[in-house]
Formats: structure tokens, sequence, C-alpha cells
């Protein structure tokens, strides 16, 4: 809602002759809200900016907020909604942060009642609803691409490639492999050789809760690529249930390995290279 000429210049007047008043009050309200969770220093200041940027805005004429000279105003809302996005703060304590100088400006006209301060309340109030949606939409979107930067930082993490030989790369899978998350571990997978030069890779999904049709689509696009890279993959961790899921379900997986551990996939690459290996024999007690 925006307000026209003469309304926008008692705003103005309004916040200019009591900005001590309007600033301290509005400061406790919120704070009271915020339940010390933000400094009542640094509160102030950002209401205290608020406050300024809504009379730069009224005193070009009319206070509208999609208008192009409360550029300003826009900004002030949109860094305030931002930087409590980031804070954690819900959108609630949010909306209450811009909602709060609804009752501050009641309680200022109040002091000076006339015949148009009904008008002029209801008017304010329309403004500050205005400002509140403002900052609303504003949360949500960057509430959003954090929501989505996370995400996308726990996808690489759950996806790590590590080099355990010279020459051998391997991908443990913890969890469901959905499309999204295949399309991270191919890229990673294929990243790390062409830097290692390994002509082997070992996809070990012994953290997978369940093979099914889908799953292993996924593994073998992942193969298929790695092969075109030049290296040769072997799948590990294909557990007697998993086993018998793939069986059931008539899965091929052609001429890829498999093994049923991690060790056991890297005794066969090794064995590949020429490396002997043995296993421990457990110590006897003398």
């Amino acid at each position: 809602m925006a307000l026209n000429a003469e309304e926008s210049g008692r705003l103005v007047a309004l916040l200019g002759e009591h900005a001590e008043q309007v600033t301290q009050r509005w400061t406790e309200i919120v704070a009271a809200s915020l339940r010390g969770r933000l400094s009542q220093a640094e509160l102030r200041r950002q209401l205290d900016e608020l406050r300024r940027a809504l009379v730069t805005t009224g005193e070009q004429g009319i206070v509208d907020l999609e208008a192009e000279h409360a550029a300003e105003l826009r900004a002030v809302l949109g860094e305030l909604s931002r930087g409590r996005a980031r804070q954690g703060f819900s959108a609630t304590e949010t909306a209450i942060s811009i909602f709060a100088l609804k009752d501050v400006f009641l309680e200022v006209l109040e002091t000076r009642a006339s015949e148009g301060t009904l008008r002029d309340y209801v008017a304010f109030s329309g403004l500050v609803d205005q400002m509140g949606l403002f900052t609303f939409e504003s949360f949500v979107r960057t509430r959003e691409s954090l929501i989505a930067d996370q995400a996308e930082q726990l996808l690489e993490l759950s996806t790590p490639v590590v080099k355990l030989w010279e020459g051998v790369v391997a991908v443990p899978l913890v969890g469901t492999l959905d499309s999204a998350r295949a399309q991270v571990v191919m890229e990673r997978l294929l990243e790390t050789l062409v830097d290692t030069s390994s002509p082997y890779a070992i996809i070990d999904i012994t953290g997978v809760p369940a093979v099914d049709t889908q799953v292993a689509q996924h593994i073998l696009k992942t193969v298929v690529a790695a092969r075109l890279m030049g290296a040769d993959c072997i799948i590990s961790g294909i557990r007697p249930q998993i086993a018998q899921t793939i069986v059931a379900l008539g899965i091929e997986f052609g001429d890829i390995a498999t093994k049923a551990s991690l060790a056991d996939a890297l005794r066969h690459v090794l064995r590949l290279n020429g490396v002997e290996t043995s296993r421990r024999q457990p110590r006897r007690e003398s």
C-alpha cells in the first residue's frame, strides 16, 4: 500500500520529530521477541537504519515500496531479512521486526490525537504490512538458497573419492543412491581418475542399504563412464542380501568384477598389477 503525498509528509514528520522514541520503543518490542539472540546495540542500529530509510523515501514525495526511489528502503529490508535467515531466526521472528512498528505508531499517534489520527494509523499500518510481506519473501528466498547450498555441500561430502593405492581409487557409497547423487558420484570419480591417472576404481556399496533396479542402473552408468576414461571398475560390498536381491531382479553386471568387501576388491586389483598379497594369520597364543 502506497502513501499519498500528505500521508508521506506526516509519516516523515512523525519519524523525524519522534526519532529517539520510535527507535527506542521499536527496539524494546523486537528485543523481547528475539529473547536475547541479538544484541540490543546491533538491533537498534538495524531498526534505526530502517527508520532513516523510511524517512528518505518519504522525503521523495510518496512512500511506495515498489517505486524506483524506494530502492534504499528495499535494500535495507532485504539485508535485514538475509541477515536473519543466515543467523537462524525464524520467518515469524523476522516478520515481527517489521510488524512491531505498528505498535510504535499507535503509541506515538495516541500522544498527538487529532481528527486524522485513525486514517494515518490505517495508512501507516498498510505500509508496514507491505514491508512485512517484502521481508518475508526475501527471508524465504534466502533460506531456500541456504538450504540448496547446504544440500549440495552434504551431497559432495557424502560421496568422497579416496586414493587407496598407487593407481587405485575408491568411492565408498553410504545411503540411498538417487539420480542427483549418482551424477555427483560420476563427476567426482571421473575428475579423480583424470587427476590421478588411475587405471582402477573400486565402487564400494557396503553402506548402501538396498540395491534396486534404479540403483543398479546408476552404478552401471558410472562404470561405463569410467571405462570410457580408460579405467576398470570393481564393485565391492556385495552382501548376501544384496546378492539375492540382484539375482531376484535379474540385474546383470556382465563382465564387471564384484567382490564381497573393499579389502577383497583391493587385493584383486593388486593381483592384477602383479603385487602379491597374503591374509594375515591370527597370532597363536603361547
